[in-house]
């Protein structure tokens, strides 16, 4: 190293081995803190060197007037703060600021925001580090794993066969959007998973000398690179990078524990149950999803040009693992028939297909005559290549069944000759594989507006009207949207000949408020040459209508259309050919947009258990598509504890949800990490099936009267204060950096389904986005605090009944902690710092004390509720993580408002908005929960 120092020099290998692997609270942090101080000190080398030392220098300064200005923040409460030793501090770290040119500005966002970058790796790390560690103690398993679920169940008495029908019922399906929240470029990814696969190195012991300089250097390249690399895109993506970048993940995280997870499953399954299962035993639990070439809602850029691509590129994806996997098994299945004999039905097949593909037989040759294993893997490859490259090559696989029977001949050959070991180590993990992702890897669901239907329809309905009487006057053509919507329909009916079909098998009908918005979707795909029904003979699953409800008056009314739809008789016969499934689909963020926090959180949760009252009452099968985002306020949270909390009795254990923006980054970006996330959602579905007393049965008459109460305070309190105040949208406009959002080319889709200028017109992710920018989070929490409030005025027996279900109700437990997450996150004094931004001194002084007065409320009140004096006392690592965060967004957040009030003041150049977008693009990595 430049200076000598060896930062991840282990001068004990045995006092390092027990840092690694204990559970004392005392030392199992210290190697994060050793990863964060040593990425630290790389990044300086850097900083100096790419910079300056007066870059360093500056940088340094305001990260100690940050965190002393914390320090006094923490010691006052947030009460007493505005004070004039707070004030000081803000005002001296903002003249440093003020002084700065533009390139020096910038180069402190890169330090800022590159050491957000190392220490989320380093937080990734340690969250594997202490799996393992929990692993090798032999630590009691933690509710949301698998073995801890199967064990309440056999400890309520539930036996394997009860156990297995249950898991029968599951089937887990993430859907991977690309609404634009996901600020990274692929190409900083790439260098993440670089420094990640550097940092687990150094965790290997023993660790020589050599190792952690070779590990160092390693480490500071990388940052060198990262330092030299533009992190904010230079072009907008189109929806073609979209599709590739949503694809990575899939061959470096998600194809690798699949195997694994079904090992663990039938592992855990057979010791609780003292049973004998091989994971080919269990259900396959897991599917996968993109709205990624399929999401038309609001984005003119997808088109079926578009669609096209994705599915292409995802069978590509798959069926090119599939090839190389076909090549590992021919390299070492190598059983010969004069060591173990010969297979029967496996020389028969092998003798036909010498017939059958002729141009295959030199290959198959190639190969010792006794190993007849090799040999029909070299006809398999030989297929397998033909159906990526030309389909319809008469040689190529027809479908995944045709793959999956040689398949099962080469398991059953091994298992046959005394090989069952090698079939369970080698064959068994690809059958899993193909079970999972199929030849289309993931379904694409199509999504539009339920508006654009209507349109079309009417149109339509315009020029059938006057052929059936000339004398009328001619309407006017088709509109452009109604023409790609035909063009998109025409487009779906070819793809599903030319793909799998069950490739295409959902088309979400967004803003979906009555019966008509479904019958008007099937009239119009019936008449593009859709088949909506599903047809057996062809494979073909159909193309269901999936209506999403929004807002809160859909959502309230979601059980009453659902329940019309159902009962008709013209739509009866698409229900009985899809087996009586209906998806629907929920919507968070728009909800909550609509109608704040609490009343969209509860409504969801009361439509929920409506329809599938309403679904038991039709004979459906109903499979809720729940849209969550990554933030609190667009639904997110810990996905384990949202499932759980489902109401008793409303789910099947089919279900589907949306993963978006950085938070895919954040779970599925390392194997480990993908299949602790993929374990997580099947154990919660689990428990949310057999309900093994984890948590309550059901909740209790009086719980929902108070919420139902509350909800009512809140939803009030959110439109008079928020939704329906004209101060607000300007002010939100002038005192966050939404109309910047642009500048940081996130993603191909516009943040607005249309020129108009109303809260209503602006999507829900810039929304959400641009509070959490400006650090005040307020669809995450506004309203709350009024609503406990005032509920708990009514006297001590309110007040008990609040505790009590902070105890025993879980739905009601997991958002009070979400909004308990989110307000941690606030900052008022910066939020202040924000608020001058505004021009108008009026409009500034009615909108920002009334923000920081239902804060304030906000956070007493959950305080009270949870009983805790300070927020997350009961969640110390994200406390922890806090802590160690804020005096580097902070410093980046007065940096984004000098520029912002730059750039406002007239100053237009593509330096500053390249300065400004790259604020956006750190403060988001600081804050993490952006999606």
């Amino acid at each position: 190293m430049p200076n000598g120092e060896l930062y991840w020099r282990a001068a004990d290998q045995i006092s390092r081995l027990n840092e690694l692997i204990t559970c004392d609270p005392q030392t199992k942090d210290l190697p994060l803190r050793r990863d964060v101080r040593s990425l630290g000190y790389l990044l300086g080398t850097v900083i100096k060197e790419q910079a300056g030392q007066k870059t360093f220098d500056r940088e340094e300064r305001l990260r100690r007037l940050s965190i002393r200005h914390r320090e006094m923040e923490n010691t006052l409460g947030i009460e007493q703060t505005g004070g004039d030793a707070e004030r000081e501090l803000l005002r001296q770290a903002v003249d440093i600021i003020a002084e700065m040119s533009l390139a020096e500005a910038y180069h402190i966002i890169k330090a800022f925001a590159t050491f957000f970058e190392l220490t989320n790796l380093a937080e990734s790390r340690h969250q594997k580090r202490r799996s393992q560690a929990h692993q090798a103690n032999n630590a009691p398993e933690k509710p949301g794993t698998i073995r801890a679920t199967l064990q309440r169940m056999k400890d309520a008495g539930h036996s394997a066969d009860q156990a297995l029908d249950w898991l029968r019922r599951i089937e887990v399906t993430p859907v991977f959007t690309a609404h634009p929240t996901e600020v990274a470029r692929r190409v900083v990814l790439f260098k993440r998973r670089r420094i990640a696969a550097e940092l687990e190195r150094l965790d290997r012991l023993p660790l020589s000398e050599t190792d952690v300089e070779r590990g160092q250097q390693a480490i500071l390249a990388e940052i060198t690179a990262l330092w030299q690399s533009d992190e904010v895109r230079r072009n907008t993506p189109e929806v073609h990078d979209e599709i590739v970048m949503g694809l990575d993940h899939y061959s470096v995280s998600l194809f690798a524990p699949i195997a694994w997870l079904y090992e663990s499953i039938a592992r855990h399954f057979n010791e609780v149950f003292q049973v004998e299962l091989s994971p080919a035993d269990f259900p396959t639990l897991l599917r996968f999803g993109s709205w990624i070439g399929g999401d038309r809602d609001g984005n003119p850029f997808v088109t079926p040009e578009s669609t096209r691509d994705a599915l292409q590129q995802a069978r590509e994806k798959i069926l090119s693992d599939y090839l190389d996997s076909l090549e590992q098994l021919r390299q070492l299945l190598t059983p010969s028939t004069h060591q173990v004999g010969a297979f029967a039905p496996l020389q028969r097949a092998l003798e036909a297909y010498r017939h059958e593909f002729p141009e295959a037989v030199a290959e198959i040759d190639r190969l010792p005559h006794g190993e007849l294993n090799r040999r029909l893997l070299a006809l398999m490859r030989h297929r397998l290549r033909h159906a990526l490259v030309d389909p319809a090559n008469p040689d190529a696989y027809p479908d995944e069944e045709a793959f999956a029977r040689d398949l099962r001949l080469l398991n059953d050959s091994l298992c046959a000759c005394g090989a069952r070991r090698l079939a369970r180590q080698l064959v068994e993990p690809l059958r899993r594989q193909l079970t999972t992702f199929g030849f289309h890897l993931h379904t694409l669901d199509i999504r539009q507006h339920a508006r654009i239907h209507a349109r079309a329809l009417a149109e339509l309905a315009a020029g059938a009207g006057h052929a059936a009487d000339p004398e009328d006057p001619l309407p006017a053509p088709p509109s452009p949207q109604t023409g790609a919507l035909l063009e998109t329909l025409r487009a779906i009916a070819e793809l599903k000949n030319d793909f799998p079909p069950k490739a295409i098998r959902s088309y979400i009908i967004s803003g979906a408020s009555s019966v008509q918005d479904v019958l008007s979707l099937v009239w119009l795909m019936e008449m593009g040459g859709i088949s909506v029904a599903a047809r057996p003979e062809k494979k073909d699953p159909g193309l269901m209508p999936v209506p999403l409800f929004e807002s809160i008056e859909d959502l309230r009314n979601a059980p009453g259309i659902c329940r019309d739809l159902w009962s008709r008789n013209d739509y009866a016969p698409y229900l009985d050919s899809w087996d009586r499934w209906q998806e629907v689909m929920l919507g968070y963020s728009d909800s909550n947009k609509d109608g704040g926090m609490l009343t969209s959180s509860w409504e969801i949760f009361k439509t929920h258990r409506a329809l599938h009252r309403v679904a038991d009452e039709c004979g459906i099968k109903l499979r809720l598509f729940h849209g969550r985002g990554g933030t609190v306020g667009r639904g997110g949270g810990p996905t384990h504890r949202a499932i759980i909390a489902q109401p008793e009795g409303a789910f099947t254990g089919s279900f589907k949800l949306t993963e978006q923006g950085e938070v895919i980054n954040f779970k599925y970006s390392d194997p480990a990490l993908a299949g602790r996330n993929l374990e997580l959602m099947i154990a919660a579905s689990l428990e949310a099936v057999a309900r093994t007393g984890l948590v309550e049965a059901a909740a209790e008459s009086d719980w929902e009267t108070a919420l139902e109460e509350m909800s009512a305070c809140a939803f009030a309190c959110y439109r008079a204060r928020i939704a329906d105040n004209p101060d607000i949208l300007p002010y939100f406009e002038q005192a966050t950096p939404v109309q910047e959002f642009e500048l940081a080319k996130i993603g191909s889709r516009p943040s607005r389904r249309s020129q108009g200028r109303s809260l209503d017109d602006l999507r829900a992710i810039p929304w959400g986005f641009g509070w959490i920018q400006s650090r005040l989070l307020i669809p995450a929490w506004f309203g709350v605090g009024t609503a406990f409030e005032t509920f708990a005025a009514k006297g001590d027996d309110a007040r008990r009944l609040l505790g009590a279900m902070m105890k025993r109700f879980p739905f009601f437990f997991d958002l009070v902690r979400n909004v308990e997450m989110a307000l941690a996150k606030v900052d008022i004094p910066l939020a202040r710092h924000y608020a001058r931004l505004v021009q108008d001194a009026e409009l500034r002084q009615r909108v920002l004390p009334m923000l920081i007065d239902e804060f304030l409320r906000t956070r007493r009140m959950v305080l009270e509720v949870t009983g805790q004096q300070n927020l997350l006392e009961t969640n110390p690592d994200l406390s922890h993580s806090l802590k160690l965060r804020n005096p580097y967004v902070d410093p980046m957040s007065l940096i984004q408002v000098e520029l912002l009030r730059r750039k406002r003041a007239g100053q237009n150049n593509d330096k500053l908005d390249h300065a400004l977008a790259a604020t956006i693009n750190g403060i988001a990595a600081g804050l993490r929960n952006t999606g």
